[in-house]
C-alpha cells in the first residue's frame, strides 16, 4: 500500500456538498482507503477571474492502485461528477488532482508526480498542512516554507462548519448510516 494525496476542487454545482462526498467515494476506490481529509477552503479563481469562487480540500489515501491507475480512477470520478474541459481553468463541478504518490518523482504523459504547480498553490499548501504538518515536497522541499513563501498564502480561508463527517462515514460503511427504520415512511 502506499500514501497518496489527492486535492480536491470545484466551483458549480453546491460545490461544498460535492467534495464532502467525494471524499467519501475516495474510500470507496479498489485497494484503496481514506486516512484524512482536510477542512474545506474558499479561495479565488487562478486564470480566469469571471467564475465563483472555488471550494478546496485535501485528502490523504492508503491504496494499493499504481498511479496511472489511481489517476485513471480520479479521472473517470471528475467524469461521474459532470466535469467537462472546454476551458482552461474555466469554472467545473469537480477537480481532482494526484498531489503526491509517496515520495515517488514521476513524469510521463498520463502523471507528473508530484503534481507540478502544487508547490506554489496556497489552496493546495493551506489544506494540504493541515492534514500533514511536516509534508516535505520532493524536488520542492517544505510544505510550510514554500506556504510562506507565496505571496496570496492568506487567501484560502477556511469554511466553518463544513467538515468530512467521521462518524457518519464510518456508520455508512458499517451498512448502518442514515438507514431508516422500517416504518419511518408510513402514514
Amino acid at each position: 500500500m502506499s500514501l497518496a494525496f489527492i486535492a480536491l476542487g470545484g466551483n458549480l454545482d453546491c460545490p461544498a456538498a460535492r467534495l464532502l462526498k467525494v471524499m467519501g467515494e475516495l474510500d470507496n476506490l479498489q485497494q484503496t482507503r481514506l486516512l484524512r481529509a482536510s477542512s474545506l477552503y474558499r479561495t479565488a479563481p487562478v486564470g480566469y477571474a469571471g467564475q465563483p469562487d472555488f471550494v478546496n480540500a485535501v485528502a490523504l489515501i492508503d491504496t494499493a492502485l499504481p498511479p496511472q491507475a489511481l489517476m485513471a480512477e480520479l479521472l473517470a470520478c471528475e467524469a461521474r461528477h459532470g466535469r467537462v474541459r472546454d476551458q482552461r481553468n474555466g469554472p467545473r463541478t469537480l477537480d481532482l488532482d494526484l498531489l503526491l504518490y509517496q515520495d515517488r518523482v514521476l513524469e510521463d504523459s498520463f502523471v507528473t508526480l508530484p503534481h507540478p504547480r502544487m508547490h506554489v498553490r496556497p489552496f493546495v499548501l493551506v489544506p494540504l498542512l493541515e492534514i500533514a504538518p511536516d509534508c516535505v515536497i520532493p524536488r520542492h522541499g517544505e510544505a510550510r516554507a514554500l506556504l510562506a513563501a507565496c505571496p496570496d498564502r492568506h487567501d484560502a480561508r477556511r469554511i466553518e462548519r463544513t467538515t468530512f463527517d467521521w462518524g457518519l462515514h464510518t456508520l455508512r460503511r458499517m451498512g448502518q448510516g442514515l438507514v431508516a427504520p422500517d416504518n419511518a415512511f408510513s402514514l
